[in-house]
């Protein structure tokens, strides 16, 4: 196995830094923003490393077992995707010794922690730029970029043209990583952080270097620093080209949360549909692969998960309840567990309101007991999918996940109504007299000819296993 097998175990919460918590105000600068304001591409709210720190019972209370963060690095922006010193945790965050407390406190507490990586390009004022504005064709770094023209004009309107940026960009210049010097800056930073105790890390927009020997180089001085360190790629479409020993344990499933979404939000994909695309995803990459995707409703580049739902909470958790019982390690967008809305970014970057008042709390518990729900059936976690029944006129979908023998049978109404369905289970074993149980209400429906009867309500659903199974 190529895999870590603990990523299919774990239950990952996405932080970006700036706006989950601020447990250090005097690391703030002069001109932050009150902490709430509606975000900016510019502004910065004062969240910090600390603030993780302090705020750590919370995510334990919630039941995480991994914290995927948003870029550390020093960077001018708040969001830091333009890297200005990749060996230097930011000081608005925080610094060495925070950073090896925060790695530390997770790790006592049997919880993972990977880091993004921003290795296709950087920001103006990293070292070897910096160079090349001051020196231009004299710089012994023109060739760590994609120069076409030099004066660089780095800080004119429009986009870049005298050199390669991400989408034309002029604070974001793309990397020469043909250049043997770049893979080495780059593969060492890759290195040098997982020796400082992360345990993996998310890389940016990898199709962007479409090298396949520079992945795979990064990928061997990972594994060789950690042979369990996870490495999860952001490809945004169906690829199975990105996983395997050369390049990623796993992807951002952002065709899973299309799926969810157009199902259970828009209405868009019917029962029938979304049962198939969840067998064709099931079945696009090799199983290992599959169970180690990074599976989630929302990032910083997307829209909230409730905005997404027209505000519905009903729906928000019945996409939750889909999220939680789909193959992959699922992860939970900071505030996407109390309803915290947002449009697109930078609106999907909003501060975490600490005040319990402000909370959907009914959203919360409900996630708590999913992800209690899926450590204690392992079926959830590394189970085959097969779709039972899928029933356009209804609404309804019911998928089995069974593993060695064990299975759970998972229901989704999305719609408005409240149903009645009847489903063969005789194929995993279960007849008349099988003691089951609804995971989600402790309710204990009968078996009576074969078939398994349960009411769904209105965007509702169900996560059914035998009650004296695991």
């Amino acid at each position: 196995m190529t895999v870590p097998q603990w990523v299919s175990d774990t239950v990952f919460y996405q932080i970006f830094p700036d706006r989950f918590a601020n447990g250090a105000p005097e690391l703030d600068p002069p001109n932050v923003q009150p902490w709430g304001s509606a975000p900016t591409l510019t502004g910065f709210q004062g969240g910090d490393l600390p603030g993780v720190i302090h705020r750590f019972a919370y995510l334990l209370d919630l039941g995480i077992s991994g914290i995927y963060l948003n870029p550390v690095f020093l960077s001018p922006s708040n969001h830091r995707y333009n890297t200005v010193d990749y060996y230097r945790i930011d000081p608005k965050l925080g610094d060495p010794v925070v950073f090896r407390s925060l790695i530390d406190l997770a790790h006592r507490n049997g919880v993972k922690v990977i880091l993004d990586g921003v290795f296709n390009h950087c920001g103006r004022g990293f070292f070897a730029f910096n160079d090349l504005l001051e020196n231009e064709q004299h710089s012994p770094y023109r060739d760590w970029f994609h120069v076409h023209k030099v004066p660089l004009d780095a800080y004119g309107p429009g986009k870049a043209v005298h050199y390669e940026a991400w989408w034309g960009f002029k604070s974001l210049p793309k990397f020469n990583t043909g250049n043997p010097s770049v893979r080495r800056y780059l593969v060492d930073v890759a290195r040098h952080w997982i020796e400082q105790g992360a345990d993996g890390w998310r890389l940016d927009v990898p199709n962007e270097i479409d090298d396949d020997s520079f992945w795979a180089e990064l990928r061997a001085a990972v594994k060789t620093a950690n042979p369990e360190a996870y490495l999860v790629g952001e490809i945004w479409d169906v690829n199975p080209r990105w996983v395997g020993p050369g390049h990623f344990d796993g992807l951002t499933h952002y065709p899973l949360r299309q799926a969810i979404l157009e199902f259970v939000a828009a209405g868009s994909l019917a029962p029938t549909q979304f049962a198939a695309r969840i067998e064709e995803l099931f079945h696009a990459y090799p199983q290992e692969h599959v169970f180690a995707h990074y599976v989630t409703l929302g990032t910083h580049d997307t829209e909230r998960v409730r905005t997404v739902c027209g505000g519905s909470f009903a729906k928000v958790k019945l996409a939750f309840l889909a999220l939680f019982t789909s193959p992959g390690a699922p992860g939970i967008y900071y505030g996407d567990e109390i309803g915290l809305e947002g449009g697109k970014d930078p609106d999907s970057r909003r501060t975490f309101p600490w005040n319990s008042e402000a909370w959907g709390a009914e959203l919360r518990s409900f996630v708590q007991r999913l992800i209690r729900i899926r450590r204690e059936i392992p079926a959830l976690r590394r189970g085959d999918v097969r779709v039972l029944m899928a029933d356009d006129r209804q609404g309804v979908v019911a998928l089995a996940r069974s593993l060695q023998g064990q299975s759970a049978v998972v229901l989704l109404n999305a719609s408005s109504a409240s149903h009645r369905v009847r489903i063969d289970v005789t194929s995993l074993g279960w007849n008349d007299g099988t003691a089951m149980v609804n995971a989600l209400d402790d309710v204990r429906p009968a078996i009576r000819a074969g078939r398994l009867e349960v009411t769904l309500p209105p965007h509702g659903g169900a996560i059914l296993n035998t009650r004296d199974g695991p």
